[in-house]
């Protein structure tokens, strides 16, 4: 197989981003809103109007011109805190390397702007997040007399000046004007200016404010982490600017948002442990500057449903490195930052949350970040789970073997991927059977098969009936007819659209791992799938062999089984070659077993 995923195999076009063969795209569109239900439906066609009318635009206005500094405090006091700020300024160069628009237009209208058309508009937005500012803040304290706090006025300057209010790329989305406005805060408070900002830093959170308050019902309908940053955006910009109704409707807003999207035992509604983590850490921030400026408590179950999300992730990580499963969405978001740690390793949102909500370290070496912000070591240690269950998901954990199941039960809020009854499967830190990851939200010329080699089901540890999709896709992030998903005492079952039935369960023993898999329904053919982690691996009689694991199929009818090439995307944007290991077989199979044994 050629290594450059042009060349591979062609797409499906349900997974490219065109609607599939077989019901027609209204139809498509009207079941997906049947599912979403009225309240998210309703919100998206009044932002729809209120953008089609000319309403949002106008409550923005044209915009001033370019703000000119000081943004920043003049001098910043020396701290006695963690941190090196030699390496605190590099990291803030390479945050913001690369230009302010990309391929993008800088002084279109901002809510009119076309976010897919000239490219991948995700790495534009990270660096417009302005993550440097808190490093380099952190990085005036740490050495006050090396230019750093030059360098932090110097930055904000050229961005103003690059980025005029409600034009380009900067000012499109109203979630990326939360992310920034909590770095902007974040920075202020670290350099102990939050309480009386300069007028200048006013007035950008200012504008700032009117961006995220002009679509709000976009926010509210994506049922995501959009309706959580925006009100915790809000609500922090509220407190800066002594604005009390705007930090208490932030606040109702953000309270609301977590008690509809967070369940009770801490799943999120966007499934992906990615962009969990940043749903952590934007409830972090908020509370944390909550606790700073006096403000009341978020109404309940805010303190509880933050708590158990926390145990949620704490679950999910790897206890050792803070690497996150791959499943779902993942855009590599990390919020606030403190202890640099890059966003694959969540041990730095984690500290910080069990401190915030759960009164409570997770062990390991001392989190830099939790002392940035003031947060005592708790005494008490977070503890992992051997098996535990909440919605949509399934984990366990034995002899060093981590498993994390997508259940998909109950499937409350639109699924991102493809990737019901995907399992990942990790030893002593080192991904076994893994997801393929994300590539990008608008993959480059040429690279549309991004989208069917890794979003589709064929990029996950799941069965494939007759090359068909699990799902039906309606739009760039929308699908169809959900499949129905059932939660099981040792797995989970789902039943797709054609009426194929998959019941998996599973086995985690002692460096073993089995899987059964149950098939039935109007198929002719079945791929079961197994993604295969980094290392020489080859194909044996049963199945695949390599340096840490034996894996051995076999199934009720005759089967082929073969180690195939396919892909993975290790990071947002970065797509190589990756071991599949695939059984085929026709019907009327009806179980295949999965067994691996690890060294």
């Amino acid at each position: 197989m050629s290594r450059h995923l042009a060349s591979a195999a062609p797409a499906t076009p349900a997974e490219t981003g065109r609607v599939a063969p077989g019901w027609p795209r209204a139809l498509l569109l009207a079941d997906a809103a049947w599912r979403l239900g009225p309240r998210p439906v309703g919100l998206l066609l009044w932002h729809r109007m209120r953008v089609a009318t000319g309403i949002a635009a106008r409550a923005l206005g044209a915009g001033d011109d370019p703000l000119s500094g000081p943004f920043l405090p003049r001098a910043a006091q020396p701290a006695r805190a963690p941190g090196d700020a030699a390496a605190l300024a590099a990291a803030a160069d390479a945050a913001t390397a690369g230009g302010w628009h990309g391929p993008f237009d800088a002084m279109a209208q901002a809510v009119a702007l076309d976010l897919h058309g000239a490219g991948d508009i995700r790495p534009v937005w990270e660096r417009h997040r302005l993550a440097a500012l808190p490093w380099l803040a952190m990085a005036a304290r740490l050495a006050p007399t090396d230019g750093h706090l030059a360098a932090s006025e110097a930055l904000l300057a050229r961005w103003a000046a690059a980025n005029p209010a409600f034009r380009g790329p900067a000012w499109a989305c109203g979630q990326e004007a939360a992310l920034r406005a909590l770095h902007l805060a974040l920075a202020l408070a670290l350099l102990d200016a939050d309480r009386d900002p300069p007028p200048a830093m006013r007035a950008l959170l200012a504008l700032h404010a009117r961006r995220i308050a002009a679509t709000r019902a976009y926010a509210m309908a994506q049922d995501n982490n959009h309706a959580v940053s925006e009100p915790a955006g809000l609500f922090v910009l509220g407190l800066l600017l002594r604005d009390a109704m705007m930090s208490t409707r932030g606040a109702r807003d953000l309270a609301r948002a977590v008690t509809r999207l967070v369940a009770p035992d801490g799943a999120f509604a966007q499934a992906s442990p990615a962009y969990h983590r940043l749903l952590l850490d934007t409830l972090a921030l908020a509370e944390w500057f909550r606790r700073r400026h006096g403000a009341p408590p978020f109404a309940a179950p805010f303190a509880a449903r933050a708590a158990a999300a926390t145990r949620w992730l704490h679950r999910a990580a790897d206890p050792a490195t803070g690497a996150l499963p791959r499943c779902g969405p993942c855009d590599d978001s990390a919020l606030a930052d403190l202890s640099l740690r890059g966003p694959f390793d969540a041990r730095g949102s984690l500290a910080r949350a069990a401190r915030m909500f759960c009164d409570a370290d997770v062990g390991g070496a001392a989190d830099p970040g939790c002392a940035w912000l003031g947060l005592a070591p708790a005494g008490a240690v977070l503890t992992g789970d051997a098996a535990w269950r909440s919605e949509g998901w399934m984990g366990a954990a034995r002899d060093g073997l981590r498993l994390l199941l997508r259940t998909g039960a109950p499937l409350r809020f639109r699924p991102g991927q493809e990737d019901i009854l995907h399992l990942d499967l990790t030893a002593d830190g080192v991904p076994l059977l893994a997801d393929g990851g994300t590539g990008a939200y608008t993959p480059p010329p040429g690279r549309g098969s991004w989208t069917d080699a890794l979003v589709g089901v064929a990029g996950h540890n799941t069965i494939q009936f007759d090359d068909h999709p699990q799902m039906p896709r309606a739009g760039r992030f929308l699908f169809a007819r959900w499949p129905r998903c059932t939660a099981l005492p040792d797995g989970a079952a789902m039943t797709d659209h054609r009426g194929c039935r998959h019941e998996r369960r599973f086995d985690l023993g002692a460096r073993r791992l089995a899987v059964r898999d149950r098939i039935s329904g109007p198929f002719a053919r079945a791929v079961l799938r197994w993604r295969l982690g980094p290392g020489p691996w080859r194909a044996t009689a049963d199945g695949a062999e390599g340096p840490r694991a034996r894996i051995r199929l076999s199934a009720d009818a005759p089967c082929a089984i073969r180690l195939a090439e396919g892909w993975e995307s290790p990071a947002y944007g970065v797509v190589r070659p990756a071991p599949v290991l695939e059984l085929v077989a026709a019907a009327p199979v009806g179980c295949l077993t999965t067994r691996v044994e690890v060294a």
